[in-house]
């Protein structure tokens, strides 16, 4: 029995034929299967067929292969346990001392357009998943290999001390379970979303792939990183391509979340500007043009947005970054950006220039919204609704114009997305004045005003929760407001109603919360 022996079947072929190589140098007799086996002996490499070493074909169109007690026995085997190589001896049993496998490409199945259940389910791997899992198992006299970047650590490991050390082959098996984790994760969740199910699991599994470490987190002694969820998603920030700047940073990545989830609420009907300071609007504005819908962005608090973020659902034109090149911003977040436009952001060396085409697309139902806490996680379906409009009534006696109510639902998708307690002030398609995060409603209704200065006159309010007192009215009737919508539903809706009458101010419910933490 000292013969050395491994086991390679990958589905990624990436430094294959040149560890076998190393492998059969080293004195390893090769036992492959399928296109692995094919792949080797087309290199040159001496290759053992799994059947050679099981006496038994290959069959069920290659879904039984490596499943047999020849193969997993001489894996499970404990070395230095005496009954266990005496009963390999006894069986005629060689142990494999390497294992090299890699799992059908699941993943890259399910993200093909048009992929069929059945396609899906065929590239389910079974004995692959077995083999690395009973390897790890016995990590002390196997080495696994699941990641091709590994393949040089081993073999130089075998060539410098003729084994490989008892760290690294337990490094090796951890990097086993969170392979076959992340693999049946995948798995679990594409077959729930082919089921159609509702509601939340009783049991979550979770997996994401790491896009990149960052340098530090919300603050820099906080280690961080930013993970992509899997799945077809074109029109999340992780899809983003980065032209220009500086890495990006933990609030830059939360920040520019925020502004893309507003401006999603606009869609492509029109050329629409949202600048995000520390994951709250400062100015959201639309126009004819982008450059015009950034000028009123930027006119509704030019205080705020510098340093901020800005995200745009049309290309950046020349004029435009003229415009946005006359103030420091952190982040510009567009479909795309013409030689002009690159030509003048570039020279400004830190700032990020972000292009997503796919922006504007709204986010897709199935993404969950989770918030860890200290021992869990909490989990909601994301708000991806802004309000049914059979629900929508006017609850005063004065109904808003027709123009009055375009803006009351511009500023409803702008309050939407302003951290509770949350007011928004609009006019002319363009915000005005934004309270964010107050604990009270009148106080940030006050910061509102207070942004807004002379503008609040012959605005409209959006407020993401209800009254509980009449001070807001009749706080904006000082300030000259003229209509609000707000979700209603307090017991004492009748006291803000009665308030609005008493001031002329149009008044709609729309029925449905928007409370944002």
């Amino acid at each position: 029995m000292n013969q050395k022996r491994a086991i390679l079947s990958v589905s990624d072929k990436t430094g294959i034929v040149d560890f076998a190589k190393e492998l059969v140098a080293l004195g390893f007799e090769v036992i492959s299967t399928g296109g692995t086996a094919k792949a080797l002996k087309e290199a040159g490499v001496p290759v053992t067929g799994v059947s050679d070493v099981t006496g038994f074909p290959e069959c069920l169109d290659g879904r039984v292969k490596t499943l047999h007690p020849m193969i997993h026995a001489g894996i499970l085997a404990m070395r230095g346990n005496p009954e266990h190589m005496q009963q390999l001896e006894k069986l005629g049993v060689t142990p494999i001392d390497v294992v090299a496998i890699n799992l059908y490409p699941f993943k890259q199945t399910i993200l093909k357009p048009g992929v069929t259940l059945e396609d899906a389910i065929e590239n389910i791997d079974i004995g692959g998943p077995t083999m690395i899992r009973a390897a790890a198992k016995n990590w002390q006299d196997v080495s696994v290999i699941v990641d091709p970047a590994d393949y040089g650590k081993v073999i130089a490991e075998y060539k410098e001390n003729g084994s490989v050390s008892r760290d690294t082959k337990f490094a090796l098996a951890g990097k086993v379970f969170d392979h076959t984790a992340q693999y049946d994760t995948m798995i679990s969740t594409y077959l729930r979303r082919q089921r159609g199910e509702e509601g939340l699991p009783d049991d979550l599994s979770l997996t994401y792939e790491k896009v990149q470490d960052l340098r530090y987190g919300e603050n820099p002694h906080q280690k961080a990183a930013f993970y992509r969820e899997i799945g077809n998603h074109d029109n999340t920030l992780d899809a983003a391509e980065q032209l220009h700047g500086k890495e990006l940073s933990y609030n830059n990545i939360n920040d520019a979340n925020g502004a893309l989830d507003l401006l999603k609420e606009f869609g492509e009907e029109k050329p629409v500007a949202v600048a995000v300071k520390h994951a709250n609007p400062c100015g959201v504005g639309t126009g004819e043009t982008i450059c015009q819908a950034y000028k009123n962005a930027y006119d509704a608090d030019p205080v705020s947005i510098f340093g901020g973020i800005v995200a745009l659902n049309r290309p950046v034109d020349k004029d435009t970054a003229q415009e946005l090149a006359k103030i420091f911003l952190e982040i510009i977040l567009a479909p795309a950006f013409d030689e002009d436009a690159l030509s003048i952001l570039t020279q400004k060396k830190n700032i990020r220039l972000l292009k997503l085409p796919n922006l504007a697309k709204p986010n897709s139902k199935d993404l969950l919204d989770m918030k860890k806490v200290a021992g869990g996680l909490l989990v909601q379906s994301l708000d991806t609704e802004l309000l049914h409009e059979e629900d929508l009534k006017c609850v005063t006696k004065r109904e808003p114009t027709p123009e009055e109510m375009e803006q009351l639902r511009f500023v409803w998708k702008v309050v939407k997305h302003v951290k509770s307690n949350g007011i928004a002030l609009a006019k002319n398609n363009a915000t005005v004045g934004i309270g964010p995060g107050q604990t009270n409603r009148i106080t940030a209704l006050e910061l509102a005003i207070k942004y807004a200065g002379d503008k609040a006159a012959g605005s409209v309010m959006g407020s993401d929760a209800f009254f509980p007192f009449p001070d807001c009215v009749e706080a904006a009737q000082k300030a000259g407001i003229t209509a609000i919508i707000q979700p209603g539903g307090s017991i004492r809706d009748q006291e803000s109603i009665d308030a609005a009458d008493k001031a002329g101010i149009a008044m709609v419910f729309t029925g449905m919360r928007h409370f944002k933490h």
